[in-house]
């Protein structure tokens, strides 16, 4: 097979499985693990936070060991620890067993996407890294859809959602099989491999502080607790509303197909980027998060509005993902693989911290109000984008 084409395969089905059903299972199949294992929404909260805090350690660990082992070493661990977590969560007998699961299979996130920058350096040629990439990254939203398409139809067949997490760690075992071929040559660190810790510490950290950089760190942060709270609460909220009237048991997959589906305009971010300007494209793209939270917080029992909300976070997640990628080489041009790190810690810190703050707010205030409250979030952080984003349009007239 040729190179180009082994390493696209190899790194979509990478990031198909650690951010389709071993990063957002959980949230997928919220409402049947609490009728399962009964446990309130704090606890459910708390094993989200916990969840998103293994991705952060992930993305730490993968920083020190890409550059001394290469991309190989922690994009197998992490198709092994997709494997093994969703294989604890299919064989769960408790809830701390099934907590241990759903944290375990989330650290695959933080192992497999960085490295695959250096991997398609090394292995495919120039001309192609752009577009190698762009597959690699798609495969998060096939990887959602299909997690949603393989729930619904095992679920309509009268079998369990045991058996679904046992198939979905096949995948994560397949996965891990296939990149340790594919990636069989990139066992050392290469010319390439600009380690999160050795190239900071030879330019820096000071480098990463750079006052321009802020409105970078904000995004990310922000898009990190907005997004978190909608994969880990949407269903369960929709549920608790008394569901959409009759096939509850679907409203998991729907939604998350919804968001998956709609989450393929993502691959032409750079294209729309290019045409109306940074500042411009997230502004809409917050607004359009901002509607998202907020249709779900005043109307969660309509099929209607629950599908445009998932439509709405679908579109807002991918977009912003390949924004933050861009970006943070715009501002940080000499030190891209460091600069993507810390943009991703921020975005893990923001996912780690939401779910436990949100459960802590919809005991308090209910899951409607806070579904709203998460909203305004991404309504300021349209409203506050300084006009100085547009220095890193592509477009430089057009924000």
């Amino acid at each position: 097979m040729n190179g180009n084409i082994k390493v696209a395969v190899a790194g979509f089905l990478a990031t198909a499985v650690a951010f389709g059903p071993a990063r957002m299972g959980y949230g997928l199949f919220l409402p049947r693990f609490r009728e399962e294992f009964g446990f309130s929404i704090e606890t459910a909260g708390f094993i989200a936070s916990a969840a998103y805090g293994s991705f952060l350690l992930a993305l730490l660990l993968t920083g020190f060991l890409s550059p001394r082992l290469g991309p190989r070493a922690p994009v197998i661990a992490g198709g092994l620890a997709a494997a093994s977590g969703m294989g604890l969560v299919a064989g769960a007998s408790s809830v701390h067993s099934l907590a241990a699961g759903v944290i375990l299979a989330a650290s695959s996130a933080g192992f497999c996407w960085v490295p695959y920058n250096n991997a398609v350096g090394r292995a495919v040629s120039e001309n192609l890294w752009g577009r190698v990439l762009s597959i690699v990254s798609t495969g998060t939203t096939f990887g959602i859809a299909g997690a949603a398409v393989l729930a619904l139809a095992i679920l309509n067949t009268g079998f369990g959602w045991r058996i679904t997490w046992a198939v979905f760690s096949v995948a994560g075992l397949a996965a891990a099989v296939v990149n340790a071929f594919a990636l069989g040559d990139m066992r050392g660190g290469g010319p390439r491999d600009e380690g999160a810790f050795g190239i900071a510490e030879d330019m820096g950290l000071r480098e990463l502080l750079r006052a321009r950089a802020v409105p970078l760190y904000g995004v990310a942060l922000s898009f990190g607790v907005t997004s978190s709270i909608f994969l880990s609460f949407a269903v369960e909220h929709v549920t608790d509303a008394g569901g959409l009237g009759g096939g509850n048991g679907e409203i998991g997959p729907i939604l998350f197909l919804a968001f998956g589906a709609v989450g393929v305009p993502g691959m032409f971010t750079g294209e729309f980027e290019s045409r109306i300007g940074l500042r411009r494209l997230l502004r809409i793209i917050f607004i359009c998060s901002f509607a998202s939270l907020a249709l779900l917080g005043v109307a969660p029992g309509s099929w209607a509005t629950v599908l445009v909300s998932a439509a709405l976070q679908g579109g807002f997640v991918m977009t912003v993902s390949a924004v933050l990628a861009f970006w943070s080489l715009r501002v940080f041009p000499f030190i891209p693989a460091v600069s993507f790190t810390a943009v991703l810690l921020l975005v893990a810190a923001g996912n780690a911290a939401g779910p436990a703050l949100a459960s802590l707010a919809a005991t308090r205030i209910g899951m409607g109000m806070m579904f709203l409250a998460c909203g305004g979030l991404s309504l300021l952080t349209a409203l506050a984008l300084p006009r100085g984003v547009r220095e890193y349009s592509g477009n430089q007239s057009g924000s």
